[in-house]
C-alpha cells in the first residue's frame, strides 16, 4: 500500500518537475511510510527521490520506527546536523519540493548552504493523494463516524437544565473510548444558548436553561482517521425563529449533500447550499465555508467554498456545514460527512437531522 502512495506522490511530482520533496508533516509522513512521530521541535523529514526504491526517513533517536516500515531510516542524536545528513541524501542539482510544515528554522539553513538547485512548495504532490481515499480508509472512516453517531446519541443525554458546558465537554472522551475511539479528533465545541453564534465557542460555565439552543460539534479519532459531525438540539419548546432558522439550515445541509457528484465544482456545492439560505433571508449569517477536507487530519488541504473552482472526484471525504448565527441570541448548525462515489455521494452520518427537543 505504502508503495503505490509513493508511487502516486512522486507522479505527482514529476508533473510538476519536480525529482525530489521534503515531506514534514507527521500525518502525511504516517500516510506514507506507516510511522506517526510527532517531534516536537526536533527535525523530522521523509525524503523522496525519483529512481530511488525507498524514500528515507529522518528520524532522531529519541523516537523508535516501527517495525516494517517501508523506508530506510537514517537515525541522529541531538548534538547532531539533521540537515547535513539530510542534504547528502539530497540531488544537489535539482531543485527540491518542500512541505507547508517545513519549520523556517530548517528551511532557511537548508537554502544557505546551498543544499540544492532550488526550493519550492510542493506540499499538494501529498495533498492530492491523500484526497482520494483508498477503499479501506473508506472503511475507516465509516467507522470513526459510526461511532460518532452512537456517540451523539449519548451526548444529549448529558443536557440537563444548570449543567455547564465545560461539564459535559469533560464527560465526552470518556464516551468516545467507551465506544472503541481512541479520543477526541479535535478539542469539542459544547455551545448553551448565545454561544451556539459563536462558531468556535470554546465550552465554558454558561449553565442549560429552558429555551437554549444547545449545539455539539464533535468528532472522534478511530484507527487513526477522524469523524466530525455537529447537531443543534433545543433545551425545551423553540419559538418560531428558531424552528425557522433550523429547519433553513436543515434544507441547506440537504441540499448540499445532493449536489455532490463526480465533476461538480467546489464552489457550486457551496451555492447550493448558501442559496437556500440567502433565499430564506440570512445570507449574511451564514458566515464561513460549507466545508473541509477530513481524513487523516480533521481538517484536510482542500475546501467546499466559493473560492475553489476545483472538481470533486470519486474518493474525496470533506464536510457539509451550513450554520446561521445570530449573535447575542442563538446559533444552528448542522454537519455531515460525505465520501465521493462515481455517481454521487455516501453520507457517513446516519444520527437524525430532524428538529429534536430535548428536556
Amino acid at each position: 500500500m505504502s508503495s503505490t502512495r509513493i508511487e502516486t506522490v512522486l507522479g505527482n511530482l514529476a508533473a510538476r518537475g519536480l525529482s525530489q520533496a521534503l515531506v514534514c508533516d507527521p500525518r502525511s509522513i504516517q500516510y506514507l511510510v506507516g510511522a506517526y512521530v510527532d517531534p516536537g521541535e526536533r527535525f523530522l523529514g521523509l525524503l523522496l527521490r525519483a529512481g530511488q526504491e525507498r524514500p528515507t526517513l529522518f528520524l532522531n533517536e529519541l523516537f523508535t520506527a516501527p517495525a516494517g516500515i517501508e523506508a530506510d531510516v537514517v537515525p541522529f542524536k541531538d548534538v547532531d546536523d539533521p540537515l547535513a545528513l539530510l542534504a547528502a541524501r539530497c540531488d544537489a542539482d535539482a531543485p527540491l519540493g518542500c512541505d507547508k510544515n517545513l519549520p523556517a528554522r530548517f528551511l532557511i539553513p537548508l537554502m544557505e548552504r546551498g543544499a540544492v538547485a532550488g526550493f519550492t512548495l510542493a506540499s499538494d504532490a501529498v495533498d492530492d493523494a491523500r484526497a482520494l481515499k483508498d477503499d479501506r480508509e473508506r472503511q475507516l472512516m465509516r467507522e470513526a463516524s459510526a461511532a460518532n453517531d452512537a456517540a451523539m446519541t449519548r451526548f444529549r443525554e448529558l443536557a440537563r437544565e444548570g449543567v455547564t458546558e465545560q461539564q459535559v465537554a469533560a464527560q465526552l472522551e470518556d464516551i468516545y473510548r467507551d465506544l472503541g475511539a481512541s479520543g477526541h479528533s479535535f478539542a469539542p465545541i459544547v455551545s448553551f444558548g448565545a454561544n451556539a453564534a459563536d462558531p468556535h465557542h470554546e465550552p465554558d460555565g454558561t449553565r442549560l436553561q429552558k429555551g437554549d439552543v444547545v449545539l455539539f460539534d464533535v468528532g472522534c479519532r478511530k484507527s487513526e482517521y477522524c469523524s466530525d459531525m455537529t447537531r443543534t438540539f433545543f433545551f425545551g419548546e423553540p419559538d418560531d425563529e428558531q424552528r425557522r432558522v433550523y429547519e433553513t439550515v436543515k434544507r441547506a445541509n440537504e441540499a448540499g449533500r445532493a449536489a455532490v457528484r463526480p465533476g461538480a465544482r467546489f464552489c457550486d456545492i457551496d451555492a447550493a447550499a448558501r442559496r437556500i439560505i440567502e433565499d430564506a433571508g440570512y445570507g449574511p449569517r451564514f458566515t464561513h465555508r460549507l466545508g473541509h477536507q477530513i481524513g487523516l487530519d480533521v481538517h484536510e488541504p482542500g475546501d467546499v467554498s466559493s473560492a475553489n473552482e476545483a472538481t470533486v472526484q470519486p474518493g474525496m471525504c470533506f464536510s457539509i456545514e451550513p450554520g446561521i448565527y445570530l449573535p447575542g441570541r442563538f446559533g444552528v448548525r448542522i454537519e455531515d460527512l460525505v465520501i465521493v462515489t462515481d455517481d454521487g455521494c455516501e453520507v457517513l452520518n446516519s444520527y437524525p437531522r430532524e428538529l429534536d427537543i430535548l428536556g
